[in-house]
């Protein structure tokens, strides 16, 4: 694996937070669909898939993508794109989507969020200015040299392992109201990093390899400060029987008139140094 990012490739450098608003994705001054970055530590997980979006009966949000090269991939539209596909786009054709991938909780395959599509010269040329898409539903800019199957991935890596040949991403996501918490969700990537990846930032250029994303090349940004360990409490030598007093249970109180003997010590007489008198033996008197 190449740890170096390819300078030959316009989108190798790209960084963004996987909260960009589609008007951030559009503009008429963009020469990509993946925004630039807007500070060095921007978590972001997006791409491209050349498809064509199959909704189901049910729901037209929910559906799947049929790559280009034959894949289902479980996918759903997001509310801000919707208008755009509903009005403006023949689903019986492929378009290029510009996509937040997720890895499935139950599977681990890849599963899409459409979040735009890339199509500025259709786009213009087939509707007039006062019904064109607002630069909040259309990326306006050339499409010819995009790869489809790209994508830019920016976050810290929290599991890596080489036998198993993947590791896992988490990736922070921005909250919509300032009141809210950030949000996160890990991302599953095939490829080996080489060296020890946990806790730090990565860039990374990933390629969708069917229902998969594979590592392409990465760049390690940043180490990240680890988090305060709780301290546990020791546990107790094998074999210790030291009694536990309990607390709760209340010390006998004497009551009056409870005698209790007590043996007091007998004091041994002093010592002298002068030795003990000898009895004397009275005579009997003469009868």
């Amino acid at each position: 694996m190449n740890s170096s990012v390819n300078p030959s490739s316009e989108l190798s450098n790209l960084t963004s937070s996987d909260q960009v608003q589609t008007d951030e994705l559009a503009g008429s001054n963009r020469l990509q669909p993946i925004p630039p970055p807007s500070e060095p530590l921007q978590y972001r997980a997006i791409g491209l898939v050349r498809g064509r979006f199959v909704a189901t009966a049910e729901q037209f949000t929910q559906g799947t993508l049929l790559a280009s090269d034959g894949t289902e991939i479980n996918t759903v539209l997001l509310g801000r794109i919707m208008s755009l596909v509903k009005n403006h786009l023949d689903l019986e054709q492929e378009h290029l989507w510009v996509v937040y991938p997720r890895s499935g909780q139950q599977d681990g395959n890849l599963h899409l969020q459409i979040v735009g599509v890339w199509e500025p010269e259709r786009l213009s040329r087939q509707m007039p200015a006062t019904t064109r898409p607002s630069t909040a539903e259309q990326i306006a800019a050339s499409s010819t040299e995009i790869e489809d199957g790209y994508f830019s991935v920016r976050g810290e890596v929290i599991y890596q392992s080489a036998s198993e040949g993947h590791f896992v991403v988490k990736i922070r996501q921005a909250p919509r109201k300032e009141s809210e918490s950030p949000k996160y969700f890990k991302l599953k990537i095939q490829g080996d990093l080489a060296i020890k990846a946990v806790g730090k930032f990565w860039d990374l250029q990933v390629k969708r390899q069917a229902d998969t994303l594979v590592l392409q090349a990465g760049v390690p940004i940043a180490a990240l400060p680890s988090k305060p360990r709780l301290k546990k409490n020791k546990p107790r030598p094998t074999g210790h029987t030291s009694p536990i007093r309990n607390l709760d249970t209340p010390r006998p109180v004497r009551q009056a008139g409870d005698a209790m003997s007590v043996k007091r010590p007998i004091p041994k007489p002093a010592s002298s140094s002068r030795p003990t008198p000898k009895p004397i033996k009275r005579q009997k008197p003469p009868q």
